[in-house]
C-alpha cells in the first residue's frame, strides 16, 4: 500500500482507441489517501483479498500493452469504497468483510459516504465513461468493454475449483466465445457465472455497458495464477488473441441491447 497527500482516484493507461476496446480494473490498486491511515486495519489485511483484486493491475496492464488498448484503472482500495458497487448498494462501504471488522467505517456518517462518492467513486465512473465515450467516437461504433477482476481461491471455508470465470448478465456476445475460447485449454476450469453472478444492478458493467447496449464481460482469474508478476504477464499473454479475435466478430460493435436480469433498465 502506497500513501499520497495528492490522491488521483484513477489512472489512464493510454492506447489506440479506434480498435474500440476499452479495460477497466475496478480493484486494481489497494492504496487509501493519507488522511484515511489505514482504516484501522492491520498492514497485513492489505495484503488480501478484501483490499484489492491480487494481481489484476499487472493483467491489465500487460494485456493493455500487448493489444495496444486504452484501460482506466482504479487508484484506491475497495475498503475504501467499492466502485464496483451501485451508489445505493449496501455493501458500497463494507465495515465486515470476510471475517474482518473494517472499524475506520464503523459508524459511517451520511455526509462521509457522500464525501467518498465525490472524491473516489464518481470521478472514477466520469474516467470510465469519458474513456467509452472515446472510444466509440473514434472508432465510429460501440465499443467492447472488459471488466478484469480476480478473485480468491478460498471464501468461507469453500475452496473455489474454478480457474477463471467469466461473468455477465443477458448479453453473451463476448462471454460465450470467451468461455468457449478458454475452454479449449482443457487444464482450464472455466466457470460460467462462477464464482459470482454477472447481474448485479448498478455495477460497473451495469453503469457502462448493459443501459448502453455496448458488448462486454467481466473476467475473473483467481489470485494465486496471477499473484507472481510472471504468471500474471502469463495469463496477459493467453487472453490477448482471444480478446483480439472477439473483437474482431461483426456483433461486437454494435448496440444491441439485451437488458438485464435484475429487472427493468
Amino acid at each position: 500500500m502506497t500513501r499520497s497527500t495528492v490522491f488521483a482516484p484513477f489512472d489512464i493507461v493510454e492506447g489506440d482507441r479506434k480498435r474500440g476496446i476499452v479495460l477497466l480494473a475496478d480493484h486494481a490498486r489497494r492504496d487509501l489517501p493519507e488522511e484515511y491511515g489505514s482504516l484501522g486495519l492491520p498492514a497485513a489485511e492489505f495484503d488480501r483479498h478484501i483490499a484489492y483484486d491480487i494481481g489484476v493491475e499487472t493483467v491489465t496492464r500487460e494485456l493493455a500493452a500487448l493489444l495496444g488498448v486504452p484501460a482506466v484503472l482504479a487508484n484506491f482500495s475497495r475498503l475504501l469504497i467499492d466502485p464496483n458497487r451501485g451508489e445505493d448498494d449496501p455493501t458500497l462501504i463494507r465495515q465486515l468483510y470476510d471475517g474482518t471488522v473494517i472499524s475506520g467505517n464503523y459508524p459511517l456518517a451520511l455526509k462521509e459516504r457522500e464525501r467518498r462518492l465525490d472524491r473516489f467513486y464518481r470521478p472514477y465512473h466520469d474516467a470510465v465513461g469519458a474513456m467509452i465515450a472515446s472510444v466509440a467516437q473514434a472508432c465510429a461504433s460501440a465499443p467492447f468493454i472488459l471488466s478484469v477482476h480476480s478473485f480468491t481461491p478460498f471464501m468461507q471455508g469453500f475452496v473455489r475449483p474454478w480457474h477463471v470465470g467469466i461473468l455477465w448478465d443477458r448479453d453473451d456476445r463476448v462471454a460465450r466465445p470467451l468461455i468457449d475460447m478458454l475452454a479449449e485449454a482443457k487444464s482450464l476450469i472455466v466457470g460460467d457465472n462462477e464464482p459470482y453472478d454477472g447481474a448485479l444492478r448498478g455495477d460497473t458493467m451495469f453503469r457502462h455497458a448493459i443501459v448502453n447496449g455496448f458488448a462486454h464481460a467481466l473476467i475473473e482469474i483467481r489470485q494465486d495464477l496471477i499473484a507472481a508478476r510472471q504468471d500474471a504477464v502469463a495469463w496477459a499473454e493467453r487472453l490477448a488473441p482471444i480478446v483480439d479475435a472477439i473483437n474482431r466478430r461483426p456483433d461486437i460493435h454494435q448496440v444491441r441491447r439485451f437488458g438485464s436480469r435484475t429487472g427493468p433498465l
